[in-house]
C-alpha cells in the first residue's frame, strides 16, 4: 500500500490524523497519507512530530520508501507506534513555510536567469541553482532587483497536471538537466506562476511552493561560484 501524499495537493495542511501502515527495516514510520514532504528534488525531507494515545515521539526527516511508500525518521531511538495505530502527525511548519518560499524563489532565480538548470538544493535560510552559464552576469544587482520586483508583482503560483505524452511533445517545459520528471506514472504536476497573460513560469515540480510570489518576502543574491568550465552556482538568500 502506497502513501497518499496530502502536501501534493495541499502545501499548507499542517496537521491531520492518519494510520500507521508500515515500520521499514531501518525504523521509518510509514503513513498511509502524510503531510511530510519526503527528501527529493534538492528539497529536504519535513520535520515534525507524531503523537498517539499513550506515545510521541519527534521526527527527524522524511524519506522515499519502496513502491511509493513514505517513511518518517525518528530523531532518537525510542518505542514506535504499531502498524494499525491511529497517530496524528504535526509539521515543523517554520522550517517547512521556508522551504516552500526558498523553493518558490528559486523557479523565479530560473526566470531571471533563462538557462539550463543543471543542479540545486534547498535550505531554510538559502537556496541555489546550478546553471548551464559560460560566464558569469555583469550585473548581479539587477538580477537581484528583478527577483524582488517579481515577488512584488505577487503572482498566483498554481499547479496543473499534464499526462506523459503531453510533456514528451513538450520537452521545453523542462528547465532542469540533471533531474527529470518521473515518466510512467501517467501524469506529471506543473507548476504554474503567473496566470494567462500574467504567466512567467510553468515547468514540472514534485515540491512545496507558497500560494502567491509576495509571500516569499525580500530576497538577495549571495555568492556566485565556478563550478567548471559552464557552470556556476548562483546563491539565493531569504531577507528574513
Amino acid at each position: 500500500m502506497s502513501t497518499q501524499p496530502l502536501y501534493r495537493t495541499d502545501s499548507y495542511v499542517s496537521e491531520t490524523n492518519a494510520e500507521v501502515i508500515a515500520i521499514t527495516p531501518e525504523g521509518g514510520i510509514v503513513l498511509d497519507r502524510s503531510v511530510f514532504y519526503p527528501t527529493g528534488g534538492g528539497q529536504p525531507g519535513d520535520s515534525g512530530r507524531l503523537s498517539w494515545p499513550g506515545g510521541t515521539l519527534n521526527v527527524a526527516t522524511t524519506l522515499k520508501a519502496e513502491d511509493g511508500q513514505i517513511a518518517l525518521v525518528p530523531a532518537e531511538p525510542e518505542a514506535l507506534p504499531p502498524v494499525g495505530t491511529q497517530v496524528t502527525q504535526t509539521l515543523d511548519w517554520g522550517r517547512r513555510h521556508r522551504h516552500m518560499r526558498v523553493h518558490t524563489a528559486l523557479h523565479l532565480l530560473s526566470v531571471v536567469i533563462p538557462l539550463p538548470v543543471t543542479g540545486g538544493s534547498i535550505s531554510p535560510e538559502k537556496g541555489r541553482l546550478d546553471f548551464d552559464m559560460p560566464e558569469v552576469p555583469e550585473n548581479k544587482e539587477a538580477l537581484e532587483n528583478e527577483l524582488n520586483r517579481l515577488i512584488d508583482a505577487d503572482l498566483p503560483v498554481s499547479e496543473d497536471w499534464i499526462t506523459d505524452d503531453e510533456l514528451r511533445a513538450n520537452p521545453d517545459l523542462v528547465k532542469t538537466m540533471s533531474v527529470k520528471p518521473p515518466i510512467g506514472t501517467g501524469h506529471i504536476r506543473l507548476i504554474r506562476i503567473g496566470q494567462g497573460r500574467d504567466q512567467i513560469d510553468l515547468q514540472p515540480c514534485g515540491g512545496t511552493h507558497v500560494a502567491r510570489l509576495g509571500e516569499i518576502g525580500r530576497v538577495r543574491l549571495g555568492k556566485i561560484e565556478n563550478k567548471g568550465r559552464q557552470n556556476r552556482r548562483v546563491y539565493l538568500h531569504l531577507d528574513g
